[in-house]
């Protein structure tokens, strides 16, 4: 009897996990409308901060974005949990979800005194229609009409349940002492409030440079296990090539030229901003400066703006990237949070053969934005940072560890862990 009951159980699992492999999506930071800009999801109140959420605390997780097509549009949303690789999981939304699983977006608010007309859209959370009941991976979805085939963005968030402590730190690799291009995250995971019985299998890691998903390291397993302490210190597994500092430029005002702004001009009926030209930095020394590691925040240094979300416009700004040649064999692209931290066709440069430079225009909000040039090969998802901006081992950045644990009982990826490093930190 108790064979039978057993492998009664494992098929009624095997049916669930099949029914729902036939509907399984990979969720991934998109927008899928043109006219959808500043699409930003942070921690309420810290603009700069990654939208992370520790299970049942109270500050909430703030999405906002514009709509420039100048038409009324309704807008709803839902939230659908992840594994650790942002697959659908295989557990119903009822279960994960207190509250109503689909919601309109009721926060909304024109444009003022702008050259471009705009809506402004805000959701907050969790908030008192929806919450999350479990720790793990989520994706925020936004669609039109109540018609889920009509997905606007997606955006990834952050549930965490505090159950492992994480100590650890970054320094530079321990096998690159003489370039000194890259850097080395060393980490110690100790479950103490939570049995693991087979970390080799059960604990999944997943290790981000900045915002970036592209280059993430995944596939870590314990290098050591001593009773409940996972200590993971590789040499070569868990290293990253630093990069370089950011570069940035200010946008905050269209009556002066901000930092790194060499004109702005206006053109019935927009303003237009050119960058400085901007130089390879591969083959030049470090130097070290404060920026926000990619980042950008939407505000205005005119006196008239009180209210940024709707009061900031809208403005081309112009990037130049001068070469000797063009680079074979793939793109270059500008690349960050202000194009969602992602290279694709939307931020791909131009190469122009009168200038010798590769060009591109963004329309981007008023505010403060930080940048690189990326170079993508053909057919790779991980963009190349090194080959335009150099590698060096002194840059800052921030390194995200997540820590998932899964078991049968659970049947998803509870995120246990999660520790921000930063490469300044001693």
């Amino acid at each position: 009897m108790r064979i039978f009951r057993l492998i009664t159980i494992v098929l009624f699992f095997s049916v669930i996990h099949g029914n729902a492999q036939d509907n399984n999506f990979y969720y991934e930071n998109a927008v899928y409308k043109d006219y959808i800009k500043t699409v930003q999801l942070y921690r309420a109140g810290f603009e700069l901060s990654y939208p992370v959420l520790t299970l049942g605390e109270d500050i909430p997780l703030l999405l906002k974005f514009d709509d420039m097509s100048d038409e009324s549009r309704n807008y709803y949303y839902t939230i659908i949990h992840c594994d650790a690789n942002w697959n659908e999981s295989y557990i119903d939304q009822t279960e994960y979800l207190s509250g109503f699983p689909v919601n309109p977006i009721i926060d909304y608010k024109l444009s003022f005194n702008t050259t471009f007309n705009y809506t402004n859209y805000q959701v907050v959370i969790p908030n008192e229609n929806i919450s999350m009941n479990y720790s793990g991976n989520y994706v925020l979805v936004v669609y039109e009409d109540n018609d889920k085939e009509k997905v606007v963005i997606t955006q990834r968030f952050y549930v965490v349940e505090p159950r492992v402590d994480i100590q650890g730190s970054v320094h530079r690799a321990t096998n690159d002492p003489f370039k000194g291009k890259n850097q080395e995250i060393d980490f110690v995971i100790t479950h103490d409030n939570v049995l693991i019985e087979n970390p080799m299998k059960d604990v999944k890691v997943v290790l981000m440079q900045n915002g970036r998903w592209d280059n993430a390291i995944r596939n870590l397993k314990p290098l050591f296990i001593r009773g409940n302490r996972l200590e993971y210190d590789y040499q070569q597994e868990n290293v990253f090539p630093a990069g370089n500092e950011f570069r940035y430029f200010d946008n905050r005002s269209n009556k002066f030229n901000g930092e790194y702004v060499a004109s702005t001009e206006f053109h019935q009926p927009y303003f237009h901003k050119t960058l400085l030209k901007d130089e390879v930095r591969a083959n030049k020394d470090f130097f070290k400066y404060k920026e926000m590691n990619g980042k950008y925040t939407i505000e205005s240094q005119d006196e008239e703006v009180r209210v940024p979300d709707t009061e900031c416009d809208y403005t081309f700004v112009h990037f130049t990237l001068p070469l000797p040649s063009i680079l074979l064999g793939g793109s270059v692209n500008v690349f960050g949070a202000l194009t969602g931290w992602n290279a694709n066709k939307s931020n791909e440069m131009t190469w122009n053969f009168d200038t010798g430079a590769y060009e591109l225009s963004l329309l981007l909000k008023q505010g403060y934005y930080n940048y690189k040039y990326v170079y993508v090969p053909e057919g790779s998802t991980v963009a190349d940072h090194t080959n335009i901006e150099g590698s060096f081992w002194e840059t800052e950045n921030d390194y995200l560890l997540f820590v998932y644990y899964s078991d049968f009982a659970a049947r998803y990826d509870r995120l246990v862990g999660f520790r921000l490093f930063n490469s300044d930190e001693k």
